[in-house]
Formats: structure tokens, C-alpha cells, sequence
């Protein structure tokens, strides 16, 4: 169970270690939990919302089709999740007298996508049964990786809009932006649940996605950490 448990949540560990290290000027840790337990939270009513969603959308059960794992992964799982998780960022930074420099903006939002990314990594792996170490490698380096990214994309647009320019279509990015992301992840990672040809080829689409997900995400962290 403990190595199961610490299998889950290594990569969460590293991804929030390694983005408070980016911040020049560190947030208090205090804040930092608040955040990260705010993720957390958020895991159970946005699942609740999920399995209402998606009785209403597939009645008979799970979707059979990659136009239907496609609905799936962009109304039943993005939107919801993402908008748990701005909803909470927003909560976070409202009053927080230490949102003060651009980078703080994907700081926090991270510890957000974190904490539920590191609830839904535990979630999986001990649902996993003896398959538990291979779930807990490919999701971290797929799943956690995601949350991650989808999480600084958000946070990015979030100071963009907060400090630079509150424009419509910067406040639109903020939700826009992380749900496009996310919603095409999990378009292509459930596709073999359907149809494993098609899976197999969308898997390598998946890996070549998150590559670029990843550099796009370094890319707005060293832009915001420099500023």
C-alpha cells in the first residue's frame, strides 16, 4: 500500500518541487497547502458532476463510439475539471495579499492541477489492482504531466489578464485554453477504449501531443518566471 501510495504521488512531488524552485520570489507555504488541498477538494463534487453528466449524455452506459469518447472527453471530463479548477484559482488569488509578481499566477495554479492530479493518481493506481506499477508509470508521465500543463496554461492567461491586459479574449483563454488542451488529451487517450486500431494510432499521436504540451508549458513558465 505505501509504495503504491508513493508511487502515485512522486511525480506530483517532483512537478510542485520543481515549479516552486522557478519562483524567484516563494510563495508561503501556507498558501501553497491552501492551493494544493483546494485541488484536492475539488475532486469529489467535480466527480459527482462527471457521473451526472455523463448519465445524461450516455444513458446506456459508456460511449461506443470515437465521436462519443470525443463528447466524453471534452464535456464530461475537461469542462467540468477545468472549470473546478478556475473556480478554485479564482477562490485562491481573490484575496491573497501575496499574488503580487506574474509568475504567482501559474505557481498557484499548478498547486491546484496538482492536488487533483495527485488525488486522481492515487484513486487510480490502488483501482489498478496488479497492474497498479504499470498504471502508476505511464500516468506519470502522461496523466500528472497533463494536469501539470493544463494547470500553467491556465495560470498563465490568468496573470496575463490580471496584471497585463483585461481583455474578453484573454479572460476567454483562461478557461478556453486549458479545456482545448485537455479535452484533446483525453479524445486521443480514450479512443482504444473503442476502437484498438484506432487507439494504437492515436496513442503515438498522444505521446507526440504531450511532447509539444510540454514544451509550450516550459515555454509560458520561463516567459512569466523571467518577468
Amino acid at each position: 500500500m505505501y509504495l503504491m501510495l508513493a508511487a502515485a504521488l512522486l511525480p506530483v512531488i517532483i512537478l510542485a518541487l520543481y515549479i516552486g524552485r522557478m519562483d524567484a520570489k516563494p510563495e508561503p507555504f501556507q498558501w501553497l497547502l491552501r492551493a494544493f488541498f483546494a485541488g484536492v477538494f475539488i475532486c469529489f463534487p467535480v466527480g459527482m458532476v462527471e457521473n451526472f453528466i455523463s448519465g445524461i449524455l450516455f444513458p446506456t452506459g459508456a460511449p461506443q463510439t470515437l465521436f462519443g469518447t470525443t463528447i466524453q472527453a471534452f464535456l464530461v471530463a475537461a469542462v467540468p475539471e477545468e472549470a473546478a479548477k478556475l473556480l478554485a484559482l479564482w477562490l485562491i488569488l481573490r484575496k491573497n495579499p501575496y499574488f503580487d509578481e506574474h509568475f504567482d499566477g501559474i505557481v498557484y495554479a499548478v498547486y491546484i492541477g496538482l492536488g487533483f492530479a495527485g488525488l486522481e493518481n492515487i484513486l487510480y493506481v490502488l483501482q489498478s489492482g496488479e497492474s497498479w506499477a504499470s498504471v502508476a508509470f505511464m500516468r506519470a508521465f502522461l496523466a500528472v504531466p497533463g494536469h501539470y500543463a493544463f494547470a500553467i496554461i491556465m495560470g498563465y492567461y490568468y496573470t496575463k489578464y490580471h496584471f497585463v491586459k483585461r481583455s474578453p479574449l484573454n479572460a476567454v483563454k483562461i478557461f478556453l485554453a486549458p479545456v482545448l488542451a485537455h479535452g484533446v488529451y483525453d479524445s486521443l487517450a480514450m479512443s482504444g477504449s473503442v476502437d484498438p486500431v484506432a487507439g494504437s494510432i492515436c496513442f503515438l499521436i498522444l505521446i507526440y501531443f504531450c511532447v509539444k504540451l510540454q514544451k509550450a508549458a516550459q515555454k509560458k513558465v520561463l516567459d512569466l518566471a523571467q518577468q
